[in-house]
């Protein structure tokens, strides 16, 4: 069984003091949760600080973006051993405002995966459909593309540990989401190629999480839905008793 695994996306949010205050304020309200996987992915100047907050617990921390290569002259890059010293665990690559706003390509996000893999941290690797898309009909082949090219490289152990996040891309930050059936139906549709392409305990074990407009009040809802194993929370991660409603909510006893 997968644990739910609900992870915080904090964008370009909160300070250094911002970063620890709700830390430790998480810590003490999820201290009883040991049934969720709970990430925190603050600005990369407060990855550091959110470790360390964040020590000794079940906490874990998230970097919001990587470089791929080891070091080199690429102004105001950051790269996945840097992360990793500062504290990170995890780091999410693709994110659709990534995507949208950076131009990043399936070809980028391979490299940064394999990147982050090769430094010892477990990448959550975004894909997801726009409106567009989604309205021609092509949800799930831009879903193939965007796994078949993301992963290209990753061996099947190494998919066995990293998170899949399906976000579409016309639900973040409009607060509109998808329903539970359309997140079930794309859900199910990577877990089966998941299946095809790196084979059954690869598909099994990772875990594959929903992102767009999450909030306490839809999360049952979502996560309830059988191949949705957590969720990938924007704005509402962001407030600490909002995040928490969303982390208890997903308990496997709630649903």
């Amino acid at each position: 069984m997968r644990s739910p695994f609900i992870a915080g996306n904090w964008k370009m949010f909160k300070t250094v003091h911002e970063t620890i205050v709700f830390v430790k304020e998480l810590r003490s309200l999820v201290k009883d949760v040991k049934d969720v996987e709970i990430v925190v992915a603050p600005p990369f100047t407060a990855i550091h600080a959110a470790a360390e907050a964040a020590r000794h617990t079940t906490i874990g921390v998230a970097a919001q973006d990587v470089y791929w290569e080891r070091e080199g002259a690429f102004t105001g890059e950051v790269s996945a051993a840097m992360i990793k010293e500062a504290g990170a665990e995890y780091v999410i690559v693709g994110h659709s405002e990534r995507r949208r706003l950076f131009g990043e390509t399936d070809a980028i996000v391979s490299r940064k995966t394999q990147a982050a893999i090769a430094a010892g941290l477990a990448p959550i690797v975004c894909v997801g459909e726009t409106l567009e898309q989604r309205e021609r009909d092509e949800t799930l082949a831009v879903l193939d593309r965007q796994i078949k090219e993301g992963l290209d490289g990753v061996s099947a152990d190494r998919v066995a540990d990293l998170v899949l996040a399906y976000e579409p891309v016309w639900a973040i930050g409009t607060g509109r989401n998808a329903t539970a059936a359309q997140a079930g139906e794309a859900h199910a549709h990577i877990r089966k190629r998941l299946r095809q392409w790196f084979g059954a305990d690869a598909a099994d074990r990772c875990h594959v999480i929903y992102g767009g407009s999450v909030k306490p009040d839809n999360i049952r809802e979502i996560i309830a839905e059988p191949e949705v194993d957590g969720a990938l929370v924007g704005g509402a991660s962001l407030d600490v008793k909002s995040f928490t409603d969303i982390v208890t909510r997903s308990r496997p006893a709630t649903i």
